[in-house]
């Protein structure tokens, strides 16, 4: 096969813009796919998300870190709590790494589409994927409205029900529910607020019956998200509930947690968002065939717990384009990759579900952790030991990809 020079990319979100600058800066030419038309439907989808140090270094390859810093609220220190407020450990930024920033989606994705429209890459709306043809020499996607596209490769950035993943291999397995729901509010609290939420601090904390966490925002006002446990529901369906509906059943599980019961006493259905399930991806036999290939959550979606999901889509994106930089065809690139990253992002989405565990655990379950927890945090869950090989993960552009 010849040298890759150009590439479709199905999906605009985080994985597809990041995609397309780090395969510019390889002299690669990417044009992205989107498929909503309506851009503000789809930010409107997401609440806030963390991006790890790690995720930064990997927009620093692109040029991107100082637009997305300009967006996020640092946050250098995390606290463990449980439902009472009392605290449970801690996990201090790591020495030597910028702070996490805390972003709203849909600001993420103005940025990053804003960056790639600034290094002359183009994305077309309105373009949603179907099927693709194999050529001897390149693939065509199909698209809803009638319309193809033609490119040397076709990668697939388009999420967690990816079409491409589909293409790539129909047996390929699905995202798996954790069986936690996800919510999100913020509110102003009366009187003079609580001195624990420093700006730069997310708590985490085990209620009785949901988890959840908190930070103050740069308005003075505390954002809250919170896992409910609940049997399986689609997003569609979570949201056709009505937000007093689901306002009220937050304020019955948070009943008597720190500050939770608060915010949600203070909050009202405007302020809700709901973000559905929790979701991850089992480990795919296949991330590419031929000239289709995967990245970030269609290829390896960890649960939210793992606080790592954008960041390892960034990484992702950037290295899969030093790969088609580096060796002579897409078989080849496409088969470093994945030796690549598949460790790593296993390790870290096998760790997120563990978590997960424990978010659905029962009261007694709920109650041992609190109790363990302030021991592991000084003894075997120090910062360096729980995020340190996540979050200190550089990536060297300048250094070749060996086959």
């Amino acid at each position: 096969m010849n040298r890759v020079r150009t590439a479709m990319i199905i999906g605009g979100g985080i994985a597809g813009p990041v995609t397309a600058c780090a395969l510019r800066r390889a002299g690669i030419e990417a044009t992205v796919y989107e498929a909503y038309t309506d851009i503000a439907t789809r930010d409107a989808s997401g609440g806030a998300l963390s991006i790890a140090p790690n995720g930064l270094d990997a927009l620093r390859v692109i040029d991107a870190e100082e637009a997305v810093c300009a967006i996020g609220q640092p946050t250098s220190d995390m606290v463990f709590e449980n439902g009472r407020g009392r605290r449970l450990g801690g996990a201090p930024g790591l020495p030597g790494l910028p702070p996490s920033r805390t972003v709203l989606r849909a600001d993420l994705h103005r940025v990053l589409r804003e960056h790639a429209l600034d290094h002359d890459i183009r994305t077309e709306h309105g373009r949603r994927l179907v099927g693709m043809r194999e050529e001897p020499d390149g693939v065509t996607a199909e698209f809803a409205d009638g319309s193809t596209a033609t490119a040397d490769i076709l990668i697939g950035a388009d999420g967690i029900r990816s079409t491409v993943r589909a293409l790539i291999d129909p047996a390929a397995p699905g995202p798996e529910y954790v069986g936690l729901l996800g919510f999100g509010v913020g509110a102003y609290l009366p009187g003079d607020g609580d001195p624990r939420t420093a700006p730069d601090t997310m708590h985490f904390a085990f209620g009785k019956r949901a988890f959840f966490g908190y930070w103050t925002r740069t308005d003075g006002s505390v954002a809250l998200f919170s896992n409910l446990p609940h049997a399986p529901m689609t997003t569609a369906e979570a949201r056709a509930i009505s937000a007093e509906r689901w306002l009220g059943l937050l304020r019955e599980a948070h009943a008597g947690d720190v500050p939770a019961e608060a915010v949600l006493r203070a909050a009202s259905a405007d302020d809700l968002m709901v973000a559905g399930p929790l979701e991850l991806m089992p480990p795919l036999p296949h991330w590419y065939r031929d000239r289709l290939v995967l990245v970030g959550d269609s290829a390896h979606a960890p649960s939210a717990s793992s606080g790592q999901g954008a960041s390892l889509a960034m990484e992702s994106g950037v290295q899969l384009a030093r790969c088609l930089r580096d060796l002579p065809d897409p078989t080849a690139a496409f088969a470093a990759y994945e030796a690549m990253r598949r460790p790593r992002v296993e390790k870290i989405a096998a760790a997120a579900a563990k978590t997960n565990n424990s978010k659905a655990a029962g009261p007694l379950a709920k109650a041992v952790m609190a109790l363990l927890m302030p021991v592991m945090t000084r003894t075997v869950l120090t910062p360096e030991r729980m995020f340190g090989e996540a979050q200190r993960h550089h990536i060297d552009w300048s250094a070749p990809v060996a086959a």
